[in-house]
């Protein structure tokens, strides 16, 4: 069963991710041949401060207007 490990810095709704999480499914089902519902998906945030752009900060390197606000906890 393929597993895809998404990683990106936090800020996307849960429906932006609910979006990623089939697209990224369907498509790995199609190329591999998989059906989709055995394919699993991991989406993975990290904060502006934990990821890295060139040598420097997402916070700095895309400036602070880049930064997506803090939102509510993502519901299970």
């Amino acid at each position: 069963m393929p597993f895809v490990q998404v990683t990106m810095v936090r800020g996307r709704t849960i429906e932006q991710k609910r979006a990623l999480i089939a697209s990224v499914s369907a498509a790995v089902a199609e190329s591999t041949g998989t059906p989709v519902e055995r394919v699993r998906v991991a989406i993975y945030e990290v904060g502006p401060e934990e990821w890295g752009i060139g040598g420097q900060p997402y916070s700095v390197a895309r400036g602070p207007t880049a930064i997506p606000p803090a939102g509510p906890p993502a519901e299970p």
